[in-house]
């Protein structure tokens, strides 16, 4: 609905976004069934399809997903109990103004396809007669500042964030964003998958556009206009892997200097309409992209833009509107990019917008349903544990000094964590939604969002604010605000059981949070103190070492090829792939000390598996994953998460434990020693 910051710089780091894992039914006192195991593979050779072959074989993707793993299932499960909540006849008749009534309101708008077909293009009509309108290089910024401060954005991202240098205080933040394609090298490079997605853009610009109304050969036009417009933004852009570097992440500039540097974009008038009068300055973040985007307002012909313009008008809305531009937006951007092959059923696609507009909202109903206020209490222990093996790791580091030592311990003591939902609820008062106007609710949600979001520039950050929802089945760390995450929604099986044993839950949720905790220190959060502020807390020369230590994981995950000739990319992946070696190592740490606390049952077998044994199998069956091919080749390109069957045997393969744990021996894949093994934290 909004043009969102290509390469969000809130820099809050998830635990997984494209990998996953899946459920297995336990056999008497066990959670993991042994008989799950595939002996064709050995432990030692090949630990990935040991544990997962069979599951993998027995667990196709579905129709609508473009992958299925235990994430994908806990979404599922997610989804259907937001379902249950949002379609019961209570949410119906509840009290005007209500979040219940919003977003009971919200979602039967989306579900009445009758009245959304009957409408067609008609609600994006008001929108493209504003594009048409445009005669200059001044109405086209005039008009790029109206659609920020309506919800909109408009070709470049401006968002609230802390301060790289002052953390405790909000400040806006303009980002690089306006193309179409998943990153610079599918406009820049000439591999045949890049070739054959660019013609199926072009036809797909053609076809949304002439189901707008375009004359056809317009259409073609301003098809070949729009993509030569990206081509230029993408030849400015960052890759993915520079955008990691928090240096392109944040350049201060007061508004004097931000006028100066686009003189045809007037930053005074821009932060004047997003209601920002009093703002001294704000991260021009990448400002060579920026002195592009200028040269472009009066270099590229209005007419060129506008077509770009009213494409994307279109195309950001197209899943909101009647059924030819639904199907259209889903065969490029899911069927033809990722390879998906049948469209969501309705009620998840609704229900998504609606979590994407009023999430906090949904969970809000979630958690009074779906998480009782022992499993987080369970779970705030499960962290404190964490952080004390990782405090005993840091202290008997043999490469880094004492005084860096000094550091990361204080930032390791500042740490905070955010455990299954917040204690203090966000207020909807002054959003209206009604039960009919799918597009009209989405406008109206999205111009409330734009408002409270710059309403917190300018003021101190609120610690107790989330930036995920409690139904979200994921984890997060942020290094501006040197906290952990936890939502309500991983915090159950296979992650998390208050009836498992401690090896499973420290292979399971306990590896999940010595992962985020160990992103403070990874290659990005490492350059964050302990206050989140962007500063070196390190030597020369620890750095230094860091920095070797990190490039051997590089290395490592350059060296794996997920499909056909294509490599992990190391660089990308390296701040995940630090989290899951040291989350590991962290979290096997803590099962020792806990399992020390209970002599007899760190010696008891279970189903004729050690302790270690369950805890390493328990961590790679959480990355099971089956994934369509043409979105395996999208994140290799896009996702700074490794695929799973690599994150399940890389950080295992580094650890003495895993070898000893399952008699490996030197020269077995599964065991990395010598210069080939990787020690960090």
């Amino acid at each position: 609905m909004t043009h969102r910051l290509r390469h969000p710089l809130a820099l809050a780091i998830a635990f997984a976004v494209t990998s996953a894992a899946h459920a297995l039914s336990p056999t008497a006192g066990s959670a993991l069934d042994p008989a799950s195991l595939d002996a064709k593979f050995k432990p030692c050779e090949d630990f990935y399809d040991h544990v997962n072959s069979k599951w993998l074989a027995a667990n196709p993707i579905p129709g609508d997903r473009t992958r299925w793993g235990t994430f994908d299932e806990l979404r599922e499960n997610s989804l259907k109990a937001q379902r249950k909540l949002i379609e019961d006849p209570a949410i119906a008749a509840a009290a005007r103004g209500t979040i219940e009534q919003k977003l009971g309101d919200f979602y039967a708008s989306g579900m009445d396809e009758a009245t959304i077909e009957k409408a067609g293009i008609a609600p994006l009509k008001p929108e493209l007669a504003k594009i048409a309108a445009l005669k200059s290089s001044d109405d086209l910024a005039a008009y790029m500042i109206d659609a920020h401060a309506r919800g909109l954005g408009g070709y470049f991202g401006f968002g609230a964030l802390p301060d790289f240098k002052n953390s405790s205080m909000v400040i806006g933040f303009a980002g690089e964003d306006g193309l179409g394609l998943p990153e610079r090298a599918y406009y820049l490079e000439d591999k045949p998958d890049y070739v054959k997605i660019r013609g199926e853009y072009l036809a797909h610009i053609e076809k949304t556009l002439t189901l707008a109304g375009v004359k056809a050969d317009e259409a073609k036009q301003d098809a070949q206009w729009i993509l030569a417009l990206e081509t230029r933004d993408a030849k400015a852009s960052l890759s993915p892997i520079e955008a990691r570097d928090p240096k392109n992440q944040y350049h201060y500039a007061s508004v004097a200097e931000a006028d100066k540097a686009t003189p045809h974009f007037p930053w005074t008038k821009f932060l004047a309409a997003q209601g920002l009068k009093d703002v001294q300055g704000f991260s021009l973040s990448h400002p060579e992209w920026f002195a592009e985007f200028d040269k472009m307002l009066t270099e590229v012909p209005v007419a060129q833009w506008k077509a770009y313009l009213r494409f994307h008008a279109i195309d950001d809305v197209s899943p909101y509107l009647s059924r030819a531009f639904v199907e259209e937006h889903f065969d490029f951007s899911a069927h033809k990019l990722r390879g998906q092959k049948e469209i969501e059923p309705r009620w998840k696609r609704v229900l998504g917008a609606v979590n994407g507009q009023m999430g906090q909202a949904m969970g809000q109903l979630y958690v009074k349903e779906n998480f009782p206020p022992e499993a987080k209490q369970s779970a705030e222990q499960l962290v404190a544990n964490l952080q004390a093996a990782l405090k005993l790791r840091i202290e008997k580091l043999d490469w880094m000094s004492d005084a860096t030592k000094a550091k990361a311990l204080e930032k390791l003591s500042t740490f905070k964590p955010k455990i299954g939902y917040p204690d203090k609820w966000r207020d909807w008062t002054g959003l209206s939604i009604a039960r009919a106007g799918y597009v009209d609710n989405l406008l109206a949600a999205s111009k409330f969002n734009h408002d409270w979001r710059m309403g917190r520039i300018g003021k101190p950050v609120d610690k107790s604010e989330w930036g995920m929802t409690p139904q979200t089945v994921n984890a997060s760390y942020s290094p501006l605000k040197n906290e952990i995450t936890f939502p309500a929604a991983i915090l159950q099986p296979p992650y998390f059981d208050a009836k498992a044993d401690d090896a499973l839950n420290y292979g399971g949720i306990g590896a999940v949070i010595g992962h985020e905790i160990t992103h403070g220190f990874d290659d990005k959060g490492s350059q964050f103190d302990a206050q989140g502020n962007n500063s070196n807390w390190w030597t020369d020369d620890d750095r230094k070492k860091f920095t070797e230590r990190a490039d051997k994981l590089v290395a490592q995950f350059d060296g794996y090829v997920a499909l056909e000739d294509l490599h992990v990319k190391g660089k990308l992946t390296l701040g995940e792939n630090i989290a899951d070696l040291g989350g590991l190592n962290v979290a096997y740490d803590a099962l020792q000390i806990a399992l020390a606390k209970n002599p007899t049952e760190a010696k008891s077998e279970i189903d004729g598996l050690s302790q270690d044994q369950r805890f390493f199998l328990y961590f790679a069956r959480l990355w099971r994953t089956n994934t369509l091919p043409a979105t395996a080749k999208v994140n290799l390109n896009t996702d700074p998460h490794a695929p799973g069957q690599f994150r399940a045997i890389a950080a295992p393969s580094n650890m003495p434990a895993f070898a000893q744990a399952f008699s490996c021996k030197a020269g077995d894949a599964m065991v990395r020693g010598g210069d080939a093994q990787v020690k960090i934290w």
